[in-house]
């Protein structure tokens, strides 16, 4: 008679396949590679589908607001950014610096996340850093472009980060615009954000070859000012950074398109304006026990 083998089977099995005589084998999964996993993204697509059959509706992304744009002039370039920050519908911050260090030749304005855009420049200012210590000169602009391109499309877009890179180098100024998942493109003037086409209009309109400065920065004010006031999601200040070959002037703010205005109203009114119909006064009857007031922590 045969022996009896005992049989244990692992968690992890998904198959027992059984053969005449033989013992049973397991087929065991692989382990997990390393990497970002996107399985979430999957089960997020999942998810949807099926709540859609059942008629229900999933919460939607709010949508994000920015203006920023660059152009190349005879001598360098200018990259200019709105300073409006959005949380939703509040806006949360009314002075945000929008265009970002990645070397001491090349800055970037970033549009989208706020999170993604700080963290996305800084990794790549760092690896820039590490490029120009090991090279013994100033990085390329083409160099972070594709360093930045590179991490944006491993990431398939799920980093949101809309880049305007611009810098100039050994071969000259350069201006790319970057997009969250990472094509790229490399034009005279370019424009990213919820007010990029107000912007783009005003390039369209006015944008001149071989430009003087003065002229470049008037150009690029006022694309960021049709931003601001035909963009909700856009607002406040206008940021300009001025590159050329070795000098960069960071103006911070160079213009208050969108002052705060006066109030002109007044919004107190006397006892006795609004008519109450009826009153009630209901007394509680309370005993405080222990009273302890607390600072509130503001810095």
């Amino acid at each position: 008679p045969k022996e009896k083998l005992p049989l244990l089977v692992s968690h992890a099995s998904r198959k027992l396949e059984f053969s005449t005589g033989k013992m049973a084998t397991l087929s065991v999964c692989q382990p997990q590679l390393g990497g970002f996993s996107f399985e979430n993204c999957k089960r997020n697509a999942v998810l949807e589908a099926e709540v859609t059959k059942l008629g229900c509706n999933i919460p939607a992304a709010r949508k994000t607001g920015t203006t920023i744009c660059g152009v190349v002039f005879k001598d360098g370039l200018v990259l200019g950014a709105d300073t409006r920050a959005t949380e939703g519908m509040i806006v949360a911050d009314k002075n945000c610096s929008k265009i970002h260090y990645i070397s001491p030749n090349i800055y970037c304005c970033g549009a989208g996340t706020a999170a993604d855009t700080e963290m996305t420049t800084q990794i790549i200012s760092s690896n820039l850093e590490l490029h120009s210590l090991s090279t013994s000169r100033l990085p390329r602009v083409a160099t972070a472009n594709r360093m930045l391109k590179q991490m944006l499309f491993r990431y398939q877009g799920h980093i949101g980060a809309a880049l305007v890179l611009g810098g100039v180098d050994c071969n000259g100024p350069h201006l790319y615009s970057i997009y969250p998942h990472g094509s790229t493109d490399k034009l005279p003037y370019v424009t990213m954000g919820s007010g990029s086409l107000a912007a783009m209009a005003v390039f369209e309109d006015r944008y001149k070859q071989d430009m003087e400065e003065e002229d470049a920065k008037r150009l690029v004010r006022d694309a960021i000012a049709a931003g601001i006031f035909n963009d909700l999601g856009s607002g406040s200040n206008i940021d300009l950074c001025v590159i050329t070959k070795g000098r960069v002037d960071y103006l911070r703010p160079h213009d208050m398109a969108n002052k705060k205005g006066v109030r002109t109203g007044n919004y107190k009114y006397k006892q006795g304006t609004t008519g109450v119909l009826t009153k009630s006064v209901i007394k509680l009857d309370l005993e405080v026990v222990e009273e302890t007031v607390q600072t509130m922590d503001t810095s």
